[in-house]
């Protein structure tokens, strides 16, 4: 169940910059705090079908269909390029720019669940974390593995915060330089696409 060695071993997957955390970072740094929690709560959101895969057993249909597998894969690989040129136009949503305008909290949300939702190593991520956790009794197996999601997700929310309002910290001090924010607009594009290439390259 929830012990130490759980408790280490999902703070060191989360605390491990990936997708979620490049997007968080990148609206903390555009939009500020608000933004950012915003994006920790849609990344977090986009676990829950994941780890209901993997508590219902559906990641094992996953992960033995190549269609199904490639389908959602290649779908993801298409959102995080859109994500990259959204970080490199100007206007874009994840151009790190002063003037940005902030925008609305749920599509910040929503953008961010759809970042975990279309990774599908997830689900079988989940299948092989949580499994060597539970207590080995089959009527409580769904019940603990909801459990150590729920915990998971936690760490993830506030793992993410942390990093946001880092961020938006950070902000004031790189608003002052342009050449600063245009590095980071186009680093952050940079990240997205090399995420994009290593998904592409993922098999089920």
């Amino acid at each position: 169940m929830i012990t130490f060695q759980f408790l280490l071993t999902a703070l060191v997957v989360v605390v491990i910059p990936g997708t979620g955390v490049i997007y968080t970072l990148a609206l903390g740094l555009g939009q500020g705090r608000r933004a950012a929690l915003w994006a920790a709560a849609g990344c977090t959101f986009g676990i829950v079908p994941h780890l209901a895969a993997a508590t219902l057993g559906l990641a094992a249909v996953l992960h033995t269909s190549a269609l199904l597998f490639s389908v959602v894969k290649w779908a993801g690989v298409a959102y995080l390029l859109y994500l990259a040129w959204q970080s490199l136009t100007a206007g874009g949503t994840l151009n790190v720019r002063a003037d940005n305008r902030a925008q609305s909290g749920w599509v910040i949300a929503r953008r961010g669940a759809l970042i975990n939702i279309l990774n599908p190593k997830l689900s079988i991520f989940f299948l092989a974390l949580l499994p060597p956790f539970l207590s080995g009794s089959a009527a409580t197996a769904t019940a603990e593995m909801a459990l150590l999601g729920a915990v998971f997700m936690a760490l993830t929310f506030v793992i993410f915060m942390g990093y946001g309002i880092f961020a938006a910290a950070a902000r004031q001090w790189l608003l002052g330089s342009e050449r600063v924010m245009t590095w980071l607009g186009r680093s952050f594009a940079a990240v997205f696409a090399l995420l994009a290439g290593r998904l592409a390259f993922e098999r089920a």
